[in-house]
Parts: structure tokens; sequence; C-alpha cells
């Protein structure tokens, strides 16, 4: 007789999870399931779900090793339901467990499917919350409740204090909290970043890339070739990778973007992060040893830091604070469709043509290439918020909603109208130029404001401002461009507009 039921899911892939804990393998069984209803709520990346699909069969197999009873379903199973409530049905009908433990899912439609588990299974289903977070949802709680704005800095400092991440006593090491004002560097052309840390698919990876092949010929993204890391010794590999070869150089080059150059020196390790082959904690004890031991400079390690202990645990708990509203949150009451090139990566804009083709081969982008190029060009050009989360969540193999949906909607967008940022991160083409030589190969001109050979990034962020200038022109932090904006004559403004109109039409 099984005694218990424990129900993994695919972003849960972690020996330490939960719903694992007390497990007895005398008497328990782990279920574990592709279904169809998974990938396809949305059309996920091709990569994304042999990604995960493959990462899931070597993690069970790792439980099995282990002595552990596991009931895998396949996704071409001709009796596989399709759902993950379905799976769960037809295994307590097969197994008859005493009961079912589950650790919460990280996505509010499962949280809420979770809930109803129980009615179907005629069983009690027990679940757990998922401890593998520096910060529980009740304590970012307290915390978001005692603070008149929820900036994430903030958080981030509670966090440091709390870990004693890069802290002397009760100070940050180096007596600063924050080196992002060093960590703008665009990469020099002396400079070249190491190779990835790439794998070979063996027989379970490449059974995965036939199914996916076959089932989700149809969805967005290159499948082959498929180098990803799949299994927890493959991402402890690249995070050592990271650790010896690109953090010594990660907070320098860290918002820089590069033509040739599509990983520079970021770690590659959140697909890992947020499907559990990697502890948040043991990743974050790394990177604090490599300082401490002095083969890293402060900023280096203070910039990767933060983006986990402070960015990570803040959007999950903005996530889960805030949903389901949240998600329908349109500050600038923006409605265009997505443009075609957003799959199709056939534009004339050479920086979103190179992130779009990254993306589409690689399920990856760096924040910077997310943040300032897609995310950026789709808040100027007035992007239904909607459309433009669906693309992020499809698109990437680190995507989750409960990290997606903050970072775009809030940060990308300004759609909730300042909750995560104090200002909307929209920039000319005069920052892309800057950070990356993604416009030395354009067919549009970065220096020119005007007309058809102008960069649209430039027009379009005076006409966004104008658009929203009865929303942003109170921003403090937007206090000089509206002076400019002043300062312009009536013919300029006419000319920015018109040839935003031109461009906006013709997409």
């Amino acid at each position: 007789m099984v005694q218990t039921l424990r129900f993994l899911l695919g972003d849960q892939l972690s020996l330490n999870i939960s719903s694992l804990k007390d497990i007895d393998p005398a008497k328990d069984i782990v279920l574990m399931a592709e279904v169809r209803s998974e990938t396809t709520y949305v059309k996920h990346h091709k990569k994304k779900i042999a990604f995960l699909f493959s990462a899931m069969r070597h993690h069970a197999e790792v439980l099995k090793k282990r002595g552990i009873k596991v009931d895998y379903i396949n996704l071409d199973n001709p009796d596989n339901s399709q759902s993950l409530r379905g799976e769960l049905v037809r295994a307590v009908k097969r197994h008859k467990p005493q009961q079912i433990v589950v650790t919460e899912a990280g996505e509010w439609r499962l949280h809420e499917d979770m809930q109803e588990w129980g009615k179907d299974c005629g069983k009690p289903v027990g679940i757990r919350t998922d401890d593998r977070f520096f910060c529980s949802k009740s304590r970012f709680d307290d915390w978001a409740d005692s603070q008149k704005q929820l900036r994430m800095e903030f958080f981030y400092r509670q966090m440091r204090r709390q870990t004693g991440y890069l802290m002397e006593g009760d100070q940050p090491a180096g007596g600063r909290w924050n080196y992002d004002h060093d960590n703008r560097n665009a990469l020099p052309e002396s400079v070249t970043p190491p190779e990835i840390r790439e794998f070979t698919p063996d027989s379970i990876t490449q059974d995965v890339l036939k199914l996916v092949g076959k089932h989700c010929h149809d969805h967005f993204g290159t499948l082959e070739p498929f180098r990803l890391a799949v299994t927890r010794s493959q991402a402890l590999a690249v995070l050592r990778h990271f650790l010896k070869e690109c953090l010594p150089h990660f907070g320098d080059y860290q918002d820089a973007m590069a033509e040739d150059e599509r990983f520079l020196y970021h770690s590659l390790i959140s697909m890992h992060l947020n499907c559990g082959l990697l502890d948040p904690a043991e990743v974050c004890d790394r990177v604090a040893e490599e300082y401490m031991a002095g083969r890293v400079a402060l900023n280096n390690a203070e910039g990767f830091i933060r983006q986990i202990l402070g960015w990570r645990e803040y959007v999950r708990g903005i996530y889960f604070r805030e949903m389901p509203g949240y998600a329908e949150r349109n500050y600038f009451s923006a409605k265009r469709k997505l443009p075609g090139f957003y799959w199709t990566a056939k534009t004339d804009m050479n920086c979103l043509r190179n992130a779009i083709e990254q993306t589409r081969d690689d399920a990856y982008a760096h924040h910077i290439q997310r943040l300032m190029v897609t995310g950026n060009f789709a808040m100027l050009a007035g992007v239904l918020p909607e459309a433009i989360c669906e693309w992020y969540l499809i698109v990437y193999a680190d995507a989750y909603e409960w990290v997606e949906l903050p970072n775009t909607l809030g940060m990308s967008q300004f759609a909730d109208g300042g909750l995560l940022g104090s200002k909307p991160y929209a920039a000319s083409g005069n920052y892309i130029n800057k950070m990356s030589d993604y416009c030395q190969n354009c067919r549009y001109k970065v220096m020119v404001k005007n007309g058809p050979d102008a960069c649209p990034f430039n027009y379009l962020y005076w006409d966004f401002l104008l658009r929203n200038s009865d929303k942003l022109r109170q921003n403090a932090r937007l206090k000089f461009p509206y002076k400019s904006l002043e300062k312009m004559s009536p013919d300029k403004i006419a000319r920015i507009r018109s040839d935003s109109k031109r461009f906006l039409e013709s997409i």
C-alpha cells in the first residue's frame, strides 16, 4: 500500500524540495508527468520544453538510483490526460495512496488550480511551502507593509543584513550597498569573452528532442543545436565555469551588448535556478566565497548577488502579493499589437534583429537585451502589456510567470504605474549605441534624429514622452527630458509625431 503520493512539478527538480523532505522510499511514490497543457497554455519555445522534459527525465533517474519509486508519465503515453490535475487523478486510482503531498506552485494559474486537486482526487492534498527562496511570502508581505514605496533597493539591503552576504558587521562590504554605477561599461574591442560551457545530448535528451520536434513543431524557436545542461551535475559545471571564467568581469560588462558575443560574461544559470537544479543559496555562497578569497572584485560579486538575492526574491514577492489583478495592469492604456518581427526577426533595426535572432536560437537573451532593446521598443511603441508579457513567457527557457511578469509588466513596461520602478526604462538610440556595437551595422543612423534614415528609437522616445506627458511630467526622474521637450520648437515636435506615426503604421 502506498502511504504518500508525492507529486513533483517540472520546476521542482530539487532533491531537497519540501514535498520530498520526509519521504519513505518503502511506502511512498513520486509522480512526475509531461503534459501538453503545460506546453501550450502559452506555446513555449521548443528549446524550453526540451530542456525541462530532459531535466525531468534525468531527475527521475536520480531519484530511482536513491531507491525512490517514480511513476513517470511521458508526453506520448496513450493514456496521458495531458493535464497535471488529470494525471494526479489517474495516479490516485492506480496507487490508492492514503494522502497526497505537493510543494506549492510557482505560477498563479497552478496555485489556484492546486486548491481544487483534493476534491477531484477524493484524498487530502497537503500543499507545502516552497522553501527554496531566501524570503518567504509572509516575510515579504511584512516588509512591504512597512514601506511607503516597494523599492527593490531597500528590500535588497534587508536581505543582505538577513543573510550576511558581503557584509562587514552591520555595514556593507566596501561601504556601499550597490555598485551598479560601476557596472555600465561597454565591451571593448580588445576584450574577448570566454566560450560557454556546452554539453552533448545523451540518449535521454535525444529522445526528448525527437518528441518535442514531433509534438511542438509549430512552436517558436529552433530546437537544435541543443547544448544546454540538463542535470544537476551539468548545471554545477556551468556554475563552476561562470565562477572561474566569467565572474571576474561579470559586473564590469553586465550591461554591455555585442553583435558577435551573445553571452558575454553572464552566468547562464537562470534556467537551472528556476527549475531547481541549482539552489540560490549555494550560488550566492560560491560567489561570496570568490570575493572573500580575493579572486573577484567587489563590484562583480555584488552585481551578481543583487540579481539573485535582490531582484529574483523581490519580483517573486511582488508577484504573489499583487496577483491576480497585477497581470491586467496597463498604466499607459497601450493597445498596439505585438509587431510581427518579434516572431520573425525580420526588421532593419539591427539591435532588435540580433536580440530576437538570439532568442529564437538559444531561448535566451541577457537582461539588458530584454529590458533596453525588446522591452524598451515595446513600451515606446505602445504595445499592449499583455502581448509583450506573453511573448517573454513563451520565448525564454528561464521564464515562469512569477519571475517574468513583474520584470516585464513592471520594470520593462512601467505598466504597473511605478510599483516596481521609480521611472520608465525608456531610452533613445543613444543608450544602445553607448552600450553596444549594434548601431555600427544598422540600416538606420543613430545620430540622425528625424526622417526615414533616423534610428526609430530616437523619435519614438520623444513621442512616448509626449503621448504620456499627463502621467509622467511630474516624475522627478524625468525632469530633464521634459525640460528639453519644452524647449523644442513646434516644428521639431511635429516631425517627432510624424516620424513616429509613419514608422508605427509601417509595422
